[in-house]
């Protein structure tokens, strides 16, 4: 029965998890305790409280990841992850404990007030982790062109001929700069090969997103949306798997609400305010975005790399990216035509191209279900 379901707030951390509950009714959650982050104490506990049937269970999204849902799932329990950023607060509350907290979860999930998080599968998340270490490499080997840029900048060295920075024949010119002292040769072999190395560690990343982007279990919603334009093969990637399931969305509109890329919005009897983007919902969705919307600077056109990549994709597809490359450009140039700075019109253009995005994963959907 619906009345006899107990409502359960967990506060997890590494090594221990604060448990409450609260019964059906309007009284306050009942604090039971903390206990160890262990599968074995967490299935007592819950078995203590009741049937798998007869608990509903939350938890905040965290650094402890998706394990723990993962395994509350698969023992029948109906078990939600909620979105911190999303979650109520009290005005004037400055007291935080993983008591209060956990007791707060069991409150508002009985209430109904909390945002659900979507739990990607373990595939979904390794293909998440392997995008994400790609950024992660590429941030290392950014801080490393600065390092060998600042040293070459101490010491006043410069190639004599002009040479456009980090190419292969600027990167021989490094390899065989002369330095008298044996100790700053050494220092600078040593940022060179660390630079080899993450090079290296690059091509083996992006590797294997080819290898998904070709045949894993996302390619065809991957190839689709190289399409558009700006939207390579390792962007695309990376959209489908900060997003893993564009069917959770009913329409463009909330889409874009998750990317955090729509304006604040304040409205109250007959004023009306708008301001910066919410910056609400994905970061790195919303990064590879605003990259690829830099695009749509240029005129429309289908040709290159992009003609190569339209290949062999259905005509409907294809008239959604033509459709975006129209509409975007002209998007862009009619804001700086205004006096808008670039930089506002091309968040805007990611806003739209948010739009187009979920199109073609919704139309790719439909021919999957009716096809």
């Amino acid at each position: 029965m619906k009345d006899t379901i107990k409502y359960v707030g967990l506060d997890v951390s590494k090594e221990k998890i604060a448990v409450s509950v609260a019964d059906p009714g309007r009284e306050g959650a009942r604090y039971l305790g903390t206990i160890p982050h262990t599968e074995y104490h967490i299935l007592k506990t819950l078995r203590k409280l009741g049937e798998p049937n007869e608990l509903s269970i939350c938890y905040e999204a965290g650094p402890t990841g998706y394990p723990l849902v993962r395994l509350l799932t698969a023992h029948g329990y109906d078990c939600i992850v909620i979105a911190p950023s999303l979650m109520p607060s009290r005005p004037g509350e400055r007291v935080k404990t993983d008591r209060r907290d956990s007791m707060r979860l069991a409150q508002l999930l009985r209430a109904g007030e909390l945002t659900r998080v979507h739990v990607p599968s373990q595939e979904e998340e390794a293909l998440r982790d392997l995008v994400r270490m790609r950024e992660d490499v590429k941030e290392d080997r950014a801080r490393i062109r600065q390092r060998i840029g600042k040293f070459l900048l101490r010491h006043q060295i410069a190639p004599k001929e002009r040479l456009r920075r980090w190419t292969a024949k600027y990167r021989l010119w490094l390899g065989r700069i002369p330095l008298e002292s044996a100790t700053q040769r050494l220092v600078l072999q040593e940022m060179l090969h660390q630079m080899d190395e993450n090079e290296e560690r690059l091509k083996r990343i992006e590797a294997a997103i080819h290898e998904e982007a070709t045949k894993g279990h996302h390619a065809p919603l991957i190839q689709a949306l190289q399409t558009l334009r700006g939207v390579a093969e390792t962007t695309a990637t990376g959209i489908v798997a900060e997003v893993c399931s564009f069917t959770r969305f009913g329409n463009a509109k909330a889409f874009m609400g998750y990317t955090g890329l729509v304006p604040r919005e304040y409205s109250s009897g007959q004023s009306r305010w708008q301001g910066s983007i919410t910056k609400s919902g994905n970061t790195h969705l919303r990064r590879l975005l605003v990259e690829s919307a830099w695009s749509y600077r240029y005129t429309p056109a289908l040709k290159g790399e992009l003609k190569k990549r339209q290949q062999g994709k259905t005509p409907e597809i294809q008239a959604i990216s033509w459709k975006a490359q129209h509409r975007l450009h002209r998007k862009y140039t009619k804001m700086l035509s205004k006096g808008k700075p670039s930089g506002k019109a091309v968040v805007a253009v990611a806003r739209e191209l948010s739009g187009f995005i979920w199109s073609i994963a919704r139309e790719l959907e439909e021919k999957r279900i009716h096809g």
